[in-house]
């Protein structure tokens, strides 16, 4: 076991500072040996070198054909051309002018009043980072509160509608698809505008559209004469998306500095643009991840976030590392099967949940510790002589912290002065660049999502299994009948049948099941 005067070497070592950002990355915890950052130089000058040329408008998506350019979105300077960079400035200089016509009441609701609420449609990256970003920064005093669909169930859309209530009548509804055509996003909007039109309300006349020009979403917001359209890039992916119209819009309608926002991240830029690692903030994280995991992801990365305003991170960078990096091929068409798996919750929480096992169970993990050295902006009462609550929660970091180390768990500590636009920017842009670099060290691609389309195909697929076991049971009404019995007159799988008539029986009351003595015996009646 390593004394006190080893670690407090290996953390002046290995801690990679910005004073003027008074950030700090802290990798003295991670067991990695001395020799291995001079051995990975090879890799990290060929992550550097790859990050440069996709910074310079690379083809970094072949499956799309398309440049990779959410570092472009807070230096729009660096895109590759004229046209894009007035298409970001743009972009920008909308979202704060129509937060403005909003909150001067220039843009109100079809019965005059202000808007008064947010309700935000989207799916993964489209309406998580908007969500991220409201949690961790959303002021005490808001001009408009936030409400989402962020996902196709029923039962969460209905409870949202409950929550805002009469307040539909001020409130504006933000549907976000770059394709337009993405069925969750898609069955959103249609409940959002069922719950309009059922208050006698003109949906038409709530509605904004953040989509791709020309995009089905783009064309019916022109028909049907929405409030606004605004345009996506192809070349953002919805994971980074949150420095675009995607996230700066319900942002800056919610009171945020979005420049600030923007500014954080592009300052992470900056700074990890540094050739020598021991500078590199992003690169040395990656360095850590491949470390950790042998190149192999073989260990989870386990997010503890010591500040409650930042609960959805670890959410926020499941979808970030997991769907970037969780690839079954190498950029040489080899399996290799990688990623990293993501999870967390926040700090001194867990250590009423699962540190215990961290500590002693199974070690399959690498812990990051993100501290906020003040969550609070005035002074803190004394729960005990000289000690604040804030004290505790420093307290549990750092004990939590030597727990792990005391028993060879490895972590890595992210530090921040406060939680504001800025810092969060910078804790963006850092695992961004760190996804990117780590992608080039083990050799994948991370700018595209081939297991996402394959759920998706899935998905349409079972779609028509149900269709086709519903129109079966119509044209046969009032007759038991067997998974089996169905599955062979409609064509399709038994075991499908029996989960398309499973779920028919629990959403459509004209469809009854007896239960048999096995799956096989069910049968399930149309009523007449």
């Amino acid at each position: 076991m390593s004394s006190a005067t080893d670690f407090w070497k290996r953390f002046d070592r290995y801690l990679v500072r910005y004073p003027d950002l008074e950030f700090w990355l802290d990798a003295s915890r991670m067991n990695f040996s001395d020799g291995f950052l001079s051995e990975m130089q090879p890799a990290v000058e060929k992550a550097l070198a790859e990050m440069k040329n996709l910074e310079a408008g690379a083809i970094a998506n072949p499956d799309e054909d398309r440049m990779v350019g959410h570092y472009w979105l807070r230096a729009p300077e660096m895109a590759p051309s004229e046209e894009l960079q007035n298409f970001i400035r743009e972009g920008i200089a909308d979202a704060k002018a129509f937060a403005e016509e909003v909150h001067s009441g220039d843009c109100q609701a079809a019965n005059g009043n202000a808007f008064r609420n947010i309700l935000l449609v989207g799916i993964g990256g489209s309406a998580l980072g908007p969500q991220l970003v409201a949690a961790a920064l959303q002021p005490d005093v808001t001009p408009i509160h936030a409400y989402y669909f962020d996902n196709t169930d029923p039962g969460g859309m209905d409870s949202v509608l409950r929550e805002i209530g009469d307040g539909l009548a001020e409130t504006l509804t933000i549907v976000v698809s770059k394709s337009g055509g993405t069925k969750e996003t898609r069955n959103g909007m249609l409940e959002a505008a069922r719950a309009y039109e059922a208050l006698g309300l003109n949906f038409a006349q709530h509605a904004v559209a953040v989509t791709g020009p020309g995009s089905q979403l783009d064309k019916l917001a022109e028909s049907e004469g929405w409030l606004r359209h605004f345009p996506m890039a192809d070349w953002i992916g919805g994971r980074t998306s949150v420095m675009s119209s995607v996230g700066l819009i319900p942002a800056a309608l919610l009171g945020i500095d979005i420049q600030s926002f923007l500014a954080g991240a592009a300052a992470m830029d900056n700074k990890t643009r540094a050739t020598a690692v021991s500078e590199n903030a992003a690169m040395m994280l990656a360095l850590m991840w491949y470390h950790a995991g042998n190149g192999k992801g073989e260990k989870d990365m386990v997010v503890l976030p010591y500040c409650d305003h930042l609960l959805l991170f670890s959410k926020y960078l499941q979808q970030l590392v997991m769907e970037s990096l969780g690839k079954e091929l190498d950029r040489d068409g080899k399996v290799v099967n990688q990623g990293i798996a993501v999870y967390g919750n926040k700090g001194s929480t867990d250590q009423h949940a699962y540190v215990q096992q961290l500590r002693d169970g199974v070690n399959n993990f690498f812990a990051t510790f993100v501290e906020v050295r003040s969550t609070r902006s005035g002074a803190s009462m004394e729960v005990d002589p000289g000690v604040t609550t804030g004290d505790y929660l420093q307290g549990f970091l750092r004990g939590t912290r030597s727990a792990l180390a005391e028993n060879a768990r490895e972590s890595v500590t992210l530090s921040i002065p406060r939680l504001d636009a800025f810092t969060l920017g910078l804790l963006i842009g850092l695992f961004e660049r760190a996804v990117s670099f780590y992608a080039t060290l083990v050799n994948i691609n991370a700018y595209h999502q081939p297991g996402v389309e394959a759920g998706k195909k899935a998905a349409g697929e079972f779609l028509k299994v149900l269709t086709a076991v519903r129109e079966y049971l119509e044209a046969n009404p009032g007759k038991a009948l067997t998974a089996d019995e169905v599955a062979s007159a409609a064509e399709v799988e038994p075991e499908s049948a029996y989960h398309a008539l499973s779920h028919l029986e629990a959403t459509r009351k004209s469809v009854t099941k007896e239960w048999g003595e096995s799956a096989t015996a069910d049968t399930f009646t149309l009523q007449a």
